[in-house]
């Protein structure tokens, strides 16, 4: 998937931020791709930056005014998830 351009200007607006984080999430570690979007996804990036903390980097490429592109890229690995205590009694 390194590098894979994905364009939201054709994807409905309320599709759009859920494909980026199902794209994010299936990227392997220094993998990548391009966003391509119609106006500064700066409110994504936001959004990003808080449910995946610390895993990714933002780089813009082009800033507008037509097209928005922005390379991210996983820079570092989901947490693991913790299992329930119940689930494993000591």
């Amino acid at each position: 998937m390194a590098n894979q351009e994905l364009d939201l200007r054709s994807i409905p607006h309320g599709q759009r931020h859920p494909l980026v984080f199902g794209t994010f999430d299936r990227l392997q570690l220094n993998d990548s791709f391009v966003l391509v979007n119609d106006h500064d996804p700066a409110p994504l990036r936001m959004q990003m930056d808080f449910m995946r903390a610390g895993q990714l980097s933002w780089e813009y490429v082009e800033r507008g005014p037509e097209a928005f592109r922005v390379k991210i890229t996983r820079v570092k690995d989901a947490p693991a998830k913790k299992e329930s205590s119940a689930a494993n009694p000591a």
